[in-house]
């Protein structure tokens, strides 16, 4: 009888495909099944909080509206907020791919945000040359930042997520100073905000009778993400930088240049960083809050966990936490939630993620013990 659900749980998750895709799964209904009876110990109604979940985020219309609003204009509002999960994530999974963890995504998004600000934020210059400027800069900075952690670890063999923690403090708190010295808004006690000409996200735009913000880095993402893909799957930097996440000692035996797949790959996932904080500074947000790191780089870990270190997983898996982050808010207002259950269910989602090597290695003893079985049969039979 053992045997059996042994033989079954190998015919059904004994193919790695089908691993990728059923075990963030499962982790998904186990995270909303334990967030479900957070909330019911909390005396409020799991499906009414999951329901206000999808309506704060314009997947589902809500019972009213104010004026000028709709289910579109949350639906818009999602998707704001859905573009720099969406580069951090990416970010986080080049990284994992090359057998790295960048830690630092929420530092280097800092850098890429503020220079964008100060330099074309705060200019006069006309949107058609602006935003495209914004986005170069975002690139730049995010990357030169990545390519000293990923030379650090190549040159002097210093651990990435040491290097990551050093430079988020160094940038979290030099960027405070000039933020404080030289560009706070007296008011709002955050950085003055950007021109509209400068932002990456149109604001106010009219559609159907309604008033919404309209995304530009959302066509962006996808098209990095599929990018990514690609580079991964059917190039030979990707096959490089897996090969060394893999098993370093075996790429270089194979003649790849380990140092200078670090690096590069440490490139790429600060050039995605920096995407993300521009289109979060200057395109989600306006401003920059001084001395505070986005929870957004931080929240990408687990996003690229969840979708199993892959740029189509990763962006299935930012649209499922940006729904749980973006739709909290109206989640606490009319159920009464206490919007930190948001997060709550975010870190169940990164704790069974994690729980998905122990699976897979679980599996692989059930596959060897129902083949040794098999073979002891076969030998039984021909005795």
């Amino acid at each position: 009888m053992k045997t059996n659900i042994k033989q079954k749980i190998v015919k059904l998750l004994g193919n790695e495909e089908r691993q990728g895709i059923l075990i963030p799964i499962f982790a998904i209904l186990m995270s909303l099944i334990v967030g479900a009876i957070v909330i019911a110990v909390v005396g409020k109604n799991p499906v009414n909080a999951y329901h206000n979940l999808l309506q704060g985020t314009g997947i589902l219309p809500k019972e009213s509206y104010a004026a000028h609003k709709g289910m579109l204009t949350d639906f818009m509002s999602f998707l704001n907020a859905l573009t720099p999960m969406i580069f951090a994530a990416l970010a986080v999974t080049v990284a994992f791919k090359a057998g790295l963890f960048n830690i630092g995504v929420s530092s280097q998004m800092l850098l890429a945000g503020f220079v964008a600000t100060i330099i074309v934020g705060y200019s006069n210059m006309e949107s058609y040359i602006a935003k495209p400027l914004v986005l170069l800069i975002g690139v730049i900075c995010g990357a030169a930042v990545g390519g000293i952690v990923g030379y650090l670890k190549y040159r002097f063999n210093i651990n990435e997520v040491v290097s990551c923690i050093m430079v988020n403090y160094i940038l979290q708190y030099v960027i405070s100073f000039f933020i404080n010295m030289y560009y706070v808004d007296v008011v709002s006690r955050q950085s003055r905000k950007i021109a509209d000409a400068a932002s990456l996200t149109l604001r106010n735009v009219e559609f159907l009778g309604m008033k919404m913000e309209v995304p530009l880095g959302i066509i962006l993402a996808i098209i990095a993400t599929f990018g990514l893909k690609f580079i991964l799957d059917k190039t030979k930097l990707g096959y490089e930088m897996k090969a060394v996440g893999a098993n370093q000692k075996a790429a270089r035996y194979a003649g790849i240049n380990v140092g200078r797949t670090i690096v590069i790959a440490m490139l790429i996932s600060g050039a995605l960083s920096g995407l993300a904080g521009v289109t979060f500074y200057l395109g989600y947000n306006t401003s920059i809050q001084p001395k505070v790191l986005s929870a957004v780089g931080y929240d990408a870990i687990a996003i690229s966990l969840l979708g199993n270190a892959s740029p189509i997983g990763s962006m299935f898996s930012a649209f499922l936490i940006s729904i749980i982050s973006k739709g909290s808010t109206y989640m606490s207002s009319t159920a009464g939630v206490p919007q930190e259950i948001a997060a709550v269910i975010t870190a169940l989602i990164l704790l069974f993620s994690a729980c998905g090597a122990y699976i897979k290695y679980r599996i692989k003893r059930m596959k060897d013990e129902v083949t040794e079985e098999s073979l002891r049969q076969y030998k039984k039979e021909e005795a």
